[in-house]
């Protein structure tokens, strides 16, 4: 009889015989996959002993080796800084061309153009050769045979540059040129020229040589605010482009590199000067003799007597741009424009900004200022990009990201009023940590607890940092600047209550425009009305564009302007108080090592922000935001505000000076070196103009009387009227 006792042991051992095995085949599986790949190592050993090299040849393959790996890591380089230039030629970057506008000011004077119109600009072939070789002589001789980018006449221009010890030639060829146009602006950073290189090679991939110059040709700017050859041979000469003769395009050619400097209307020997360089250019490089350029050089070209009149062109540009987004969907791209500048306060802020430079500009070794003046209901009036739009046509007003400094912190201070503190709430100011980054005040010093009024009036840096750190974090803070109108992205990092993200000058105007609105949107705009040349109104911004909605509620508008009229008079912009006792608020900024300075006021009739700085990002000579900055918008806003109704700030006490109403302001003031009285054109109320409007809807709609006896006895009547009347 079998035991059952022993049965179960059966598949035990049965189990413990499988895993054996298979612990058995992975160990040899292990071990011969190991024993195979130490054979395969050995023979690829023996196999590459035939390639060991001694001495000098292993210099050799050493060098090449890490040529190779630094080759593959320069390329990943290349490819990660190709990838933001070709960016911008993702959108429709010929659009320019399809647009052709005049622009008017605010009350209705021709003040410019832009855009290429197809008929004024002529065809490569049909272009006079000698206008052709003057420009490759001077801006790029080796033009055919380069790829975009021209290694010898780079070294070269490196080589005349280092001889005279100075900046003599450029290295840019033609198609650098034109991608900075197209794509690109004027700043002078590192990132900018990568772009450019990149973009040359682009172009030079996609489109001919013929099809590059004539773009170049088209797009360049030519002074007197022409854009293109065939523009400025107009403008100059008052012919068409293809009629000039060889002085003539030597002078044109003389423009591409100083517009402003060598434009002829503006100084004619300088231009003449530039065009006998050019003529010897041409000899130089062996396009004409000394014998076909000689009759040029004894008869320089004449050039139409115009009065230089100004154009705001560093407004028309981004005006331009508006336009572009705005009359995409129309039919019609031949447009006449009504912008919402003033000319009047468009010549005051050129001449306070470049007044400001002129003055104290070497003293606090600063090149560059920048300004936007917005009246209340965000019409854009005045807006300087530069000192001179000639030698750059960067406009640091819309694209220059400077960072704001102390004048960000309104953002702050307003979404902490919109959580419901008040200009009294007491805060600490002591020392404060975050993430192992402690700021300090401009002094070193903390004065303990205070009003959030005083520390926005003393600018104390600790407050703004406690407040977004226990209060209100800094994506609360970003969506209201955003909200309030500031359109530049904005980084939420732990610093961003200092001001160290980036803004323009025209996002600091638009935000602060919103606590003279009452807190509403600003709504900045610089076009009031598109028009076909049919006289057809296609937009009006009062009739399209959506209505002010409200961003600040009314509790925290009037905390907010009841903190920053304070600065002006006690706080860090008292060089900004205006005259006449006009009331301001405002607030300054300084970025860390003085590369910005910056200050942003307002009135009850306009906001303007003003920043000077470099445009290499150098530091200035310890200028702050209530020096140079605050001295230019006094001077600006004491102009802008003579003979006009005063509008009251709202949510203070005596909005307006000495506590009442003041229907205008006299042109008086203490200023010796104040600009002229403000003269402005006679035009049309509001009022008048609606109602002649209606009167000239009605008549149109009016049926026309019968010529019957009646009427041809009372038209006699009316001729013989004027020979009858006695006076």
């Amino acid at each position: 009889m079998e035991d059952d006792s022993q049965t179960p042991t059966k598949p035990r051992r049965r189990k413990r015989h499988i895993l054996l095995r298979i612990d058995s085949w992975i160990d040899s599986t292990v071990w011969n996959a190991g024993f195979r790949a130490a054979e395969i190592w050995e023979e690829i050993t023996i196999f590459s002993r035939r390639f060991h090299v001694k001495g000098w040849k292993k210099a050799v393959f050493e060098v090449a080796g890490e040529g190779m790996n630094l080759g593959t890591a320069g390329f990943v380089l290349l490819l990660a800084l190709a990838l933001p230039a070709f960016e911008e030629t993702k959108g429709n970057w010929r659009a320019q061309s399809d647009f052709a506008v005049t622009f008017l000011d605010r009350y209705g004077n021709e003040i410019g153009h832009r855009g290429i119109i197809h008929e004024d600009s002529a065809p490569i072939d049909e272009l006079p050769d000698h206008l052709i070789k003057a420009v490759l002589a001077t801006e790029d001789r080796r033009f055919f045979s380069h790829f975009g980018i021209d290694f010898l006449g780079l070294a070269r221009a490196m080589n005349e540059n280092a001889r005279a010890g100075g900046v003599v030639q450029g290295g840019s060829t033609l198609t650098q040129q034109l991608a900075k146009n197209l794509f690109l602006s004027n700043e002078r950073t590192i990132e900018r020229k990568i772009k450019e290189a990149f973009l040359a090679l682009w172009l030079e991939a996609n489109l001919s040589k013929k099809e590059i110059l004539r773009l170049y040709l088209d797009r360049a700017y030519m002074g007197g605010g022409t854009f293109g050859a065939a523009a400025a041979a107009q403008f100059y000469f008052g012919k068409n482009v293809t009629d000039v003769n060889l002085a003539e395009s030597a002078m044109l050619a003389g423009l591409f590199k100083a517009p402003a400097r060598y434009a002829p209307h503006v100084n004619l020997p300088a231009a003449r000067a530039r065009a006998n360089e050019v003529l010897t250019n041409l000899v130089q490089g062996g396009l004409m003799t000394e014998g076909q350029v000689i009759a040029a050089r004894r008869n320089p070209a004449t050039v139409i007597d115009r009065n230089e009149k100004a154009a705001p062109d560093f407004f028309l540009d981004w005006a331009f741009e508006e336009v572009q987004r705005i009359a995409r969907p129309f039919a019609q791209h031949s447009l006449v424009v009504r912008t919402t500048i003033d000319m009047g306060l468009q010549a005051a802020a050129e001449e306070a900004v470049e007044s400001s430079l002129r003055q104290y500009g070497e003293s606090y070794r600063v090149r560059q200022g920048a300004l936007v003046m917005v009246e209340n209901g965000g019409a854009v009036r005045a807006m300087v990009g530069g000192r001179d739009y000639g030698e750059s046509q960067f406009n640091r007003a819309t694209r220059a990201l400077r960072q704001p400094g102390s004048s960000f912190k309104v953002y702050t201070y307003s979404a902490a009023m919109e959580s419901g503190m008040t200009p009294e709430t007491t805060i600490v100011d002591a020392p404060i940590s975050w993430g192992g980054w402690s700021p300090q005040n401009y002094g070193r010093s903390y004065a303990g607890r205070m009003t959030l009024m005083t520390a926005m009036a003393k600018s104390i840096n600790t407050v703004p940092v406690r407040l977004a750190k226990e209060k209100l974090g800094t994506k609360r803070i970003a969506e209201l600047a955003k909200a309030m109108g500031v359109e530049t992205p904005i980084r939420t990092d732990k610093t961003m209550p200092l001001g160290t993200s980036e803004v323009t000058v025209l996002d600091q105007a638009t935000g602060y425009a919103v606590f003279p609105a009452g807190g509403l949107q600003a709504r900045r705009h610089g076009i009031s009305q598109i028009l076909n040349y049919d006289g057809d109104i296609l937009y009006d911004f009062g009739r399209d564009a959506p209505p002010a909605r409200e961003v600040l509620s009314e509790a925290a508008m009037s905390s907010m302007n009841r903190i920053l009229v304070t600065i002006p008079v006690s706080g860090t912009a008292r060089r900004g108080a205006l005259d006449r006792g006009i009331v301001s608020g405002g607030k300054t900024g300084t970025t860390q090592a003085y590369r910005d300075a910056w200050y942003v006021g307002f009135t009850g009739n306009y906001t303007a922000a003003v920043w000077f700085g470099n445009d290499d990002y150098t530091s200035t000579n310890n200028m702050t935001g209530g020096s140079l900055p605050a001295m230019t918008f006094k001077r600006l806003m004491d102009y802008a505000h003579q003979g006009i109704e005063l509008r009251p700030i709202p949510g203070i006490e005596n909005p307006l000076p000495d506590g009442k109403k003041a229907k205008e302001v006299t042109a008086g003031t203490s200023d010796e070196n104040a600009l002229p009285a403000l003269v402005r054109p006679r035009s049309l109320s509001a009022d008048v103009t609606k109602l002649l409007k209606d009167v000239a809807r009605d008549l149109g709609a009016a049926k026309a009387l019968k010529a019957d006896g009646r009427v041809a006895a009372l038209d006699g009547a009316l001729d013989l009227a004027p020979a009858n009347r006695t006076e």
